[in-house]
C-alpha cells in the first residue's frame, strides 16, 4: 500500500529521538498533520531531553520515551524496553525523520502499514532498509524544509509553518517573576554548546556582553545547558567581562524556554536555543562557522542577523551542504556587534 492509498490515517508515529533543534523542526510537521487530519492520533518516539520541549504540545497525543543508557552493554535492553511500549500499538503511518542506525532499529520495531523515510541517498546508516516508502530525492536544503518534504509527500499543505511551543500558565507566572525583578530589557546570550567546534571564544563573548550592557542598556543573561564544556566557557566569560550578566545556565529546559520567550534579543551559536528563539519570534543573532547557515540557520526569519564565519571569504557563494568548516575563529567581535546593531534597529 502506498502513501497515496493511505487515505486519512488514523494513527501516526514520528521517530525523532534526539536533538532539541531537530525537535523544534519537527513541530511544524506535527502541526500540519493536525490541521489536515484533526482526528488523527499522533505519537512521537523521543528521548528525555527533547521530550521536555515537546511535552504538552497540542498537536501531540502521546510521547513514547526511549531511555538511552551510556553503557553500550545496555543498548539492546533499551530497545527491549521501548519494544514493550510499542508491542500493542499498530500505526497506519510511521515517519522516519531521523537517519542514524539506532533510529532505524526503532523504526523496525514499530508496527505500521507504511513506514515513510528519506530517499536512499539521504537515508544514512542504511536507514532505507527499515522503510517501505520513501520521499523523492531532493538537492540539499534547509533542515526544516527537508522535514516538510514528508508533509508534502502526504498531500498535506505545510503552510503556514507553525511551531506553537507551549508555555504553561505556571511557567508564565515564573516568567513574570523572573523578568519583574529586572529593570532593563534582556538579551539572552547562549554561551556555547556541548560541541566545542561550534563555540565562539570566551574573550569575544565577554566583550559583546559589555557592549550589550554599557552601550545598549540591555541586561545580559547567560543561558545554556549543563555540560561541562558550557559551564567552563561561562566561567571564563564571567571572569573576563566587566559587565554584570545573570548566570542562568543549567538543566531546566522549560526555564530556558520562557527566558528566551521574554527576551528582547538572543545571541547564540548553532544550537537548540537558537531554533527555539526563532520559533518564539525572539530576534536571534546566530554565530555560524562550523555548520552551514543555509542548512541550519534561522528559518524564514532573522537570517539577516546571521554572523557568517562559515564563508571562507566575504561574499562567498557556497552551496547548501552538510560540510563542516573550522570557521568560528573567523568571527570577530565587530562582526557580532554589527548584527546586534541591525537587530536593535529593525526588530527590537
Amino acid at each position: 500500500m502506498t502513501i497515496l492509498e493511505l487515505d486519512r490515517p488514523k494513527s501516526i508515529c514520528i521517530v525523532m529521538l534526539s536533538g532539541i533543534g531537530d525537535a523544534v523542526h519537527v513541530l511544524p510537521v506535527a502541526n500540519a498533520l493536525r490541521r489536515a487530519w484533526p482526528d488523527v492520533r499522533i505519537s512521537w518516539i523521543i528521548q528525555p531531553v527533547p521530550r521536555t520541549l515537546v511535552e504538552g504540545h497540542p498537536a501531540i497525543d502521546e510521547l513514547l520515551v526511549y531511555h538511552r543508557r551510556r553503557r553500550g552493554a545496555r543498548t539492546w535492553t533499551d530497545f527491549a524496553e521501548l519494544g514493550q511500549l510499542l508491542k500493542e500499538r499498530n500505526f497506519d503511518l510511521v515517519l522516519a525523520l531521523q537517519v542514524y542506525f539506532k533510529a532505524g532499529i526503532i523504526t523496525a520495531l514499530t508496527s505500521a502499514r507504511t513506514k515513510l523515510g528519506f530517499d536512499m541517498a539521504r537515508a544514512r546508516d542504511l536507514n532505507w532498509l527499515f522503510t517501505n516508502e520513501r520521499i523523492p530525492p531532493h538537492p540539499p536544503q534547509h533542515v526544516q524544509e527537508q522535514y516538510l518534504e514528508f508533509v508534502r509527500h502526504l498531500g498535506v499543505d505545510p503552510e503556514p509553518v507553525e511551531w506553537d511551543i507551549h508555555i504553561t500558565d505556571r511557567e508564565r507566572e515564573e516568567q513574570a517573576s523572573f523578568f519583574g525583578e529586572l529593570d532593563k530589557p534582556v538579551c539572552s546570550v547562549v554561551i556555547g554548546t556541548s560541541n566545542p567546534r561550534k563555540n565562539w571564544t570566551a574573550e569575544g563573548c565577554a566583550r559583546v556582553i559589555e557592549e550589550l550592557e554599557f552601550v545598549h542598556g540591555l541586561q545580559p543573561v547567560l543561558v545554556g545547558g549543563p555540560s561541562r564544556i558550557e559551564r567552563d566557557l561561562a566561567d571564563r566569560v564571567l571572569a573576563l567581562t566587566k559587565a554584570r550578566p545573570i548566570d542562568a545556565l543549567g538543566d531546566n529546559l522549560r526555564r530556558l524556554i520562557y527566558i528566551l520567550d521574554g527576551s528582547a534579543l538572543t545571541v547564540s551559536p548553532d544550537t537548540g536555543p537558537l531554533h527555539i528563539s526563532c520559533a518564539l519570534e525572539t530576534p536571534v543573532v546566530g554565530l555560524y562557522g562550523y555548520t552551514n547557515p543555509k542548512r541550519t540557520g534561522p528559518f524564514r526569519r532573522f537570517y539577516d542577523l546571521v554572523v557568517d564565519g562559515y564563508a571562507e571569504f566575504p561574499g562567498e557563494q557556497y552551496p547548501v551542504s552538510m560540510e563542516y568548516r573550522d570557521g568560528m575563529k573567523r568571527i570577530t567581535t565587530d562582526m557580532v556587534l554589527e548584527k546586534v546593531d541591525v537587530a536593535l534597529q529593525h526588530y527590537v
